[in-house]
């Protein structure tokens, strides 16, 4: 199941790419938002990357604006790897060498064709692990002995 979330400048965006996916097969779980009145992008990126953290969805597209303001939020939930890319080669690598969990991109910034292309490429390219999965690992290992160094601080 693919997670999928936005704010609302990139709405109608969003919107697009569902309709796309579900005609394409993919399962999608939309997680917001429902129209274009003005919301705040971390609530979106948040709920979707959660999700995706929970193992609910196995991987989750944001979208904003220009992406990068949903990309940081999402990035801020453990166990995510958001990339925000705007051209096919940067998602393709961001799977095969980074095991990207999440895709972003920006509604003002990449049309919907070219949006379609990566979102498609990053969909369908494997991780490729070997030395790329140490450093994955490595990343993780981080994060998880930072979150316990800050709970036990702040006690």
């Amino acid at each position: 199941m693919v997670g999928i979330g936005s704010d609302h400048a990139a709405f109608e965006f969003k919107e697009a790419i569902r309709a796309w996916l579900t005609d394409s097969g993919y399962e999608v779980r939309d997680f917001g938002t429902c129209g274009p009145a003005r919301v705040d992008y971390c609530d979106y990126g948040f709920r979707v990357a959660e999700a995706v953290a929970r193992g609910e969805c196995e991987r989750g597209l944001v979208f904003c604006g220009t992406g990068v303001g949903i990309s940081i939020s999402a990035n801020k939930v453990p166990g995510i790897r958001c990339v925000v890319c705007s051209e096919p080669y940067s998602a393709k690598l961001s799977r095969e060498h980074n095991d990207t969990n999440m895709l972003a991109l920006g509604a003002r910034v990449v049309g919907i064709e070219l949006a379609k292309m990566i979102v498609k490429i990053w969909l369908t390219t494997a991780f490729e692990g070997g030395r790329h999965g140490d450093r994955v690992k490595k990343i993780s290992r981080y994060e998880e002995t930072r979150d316990a160094a800050v709970s036990r601080i702040q006690g």
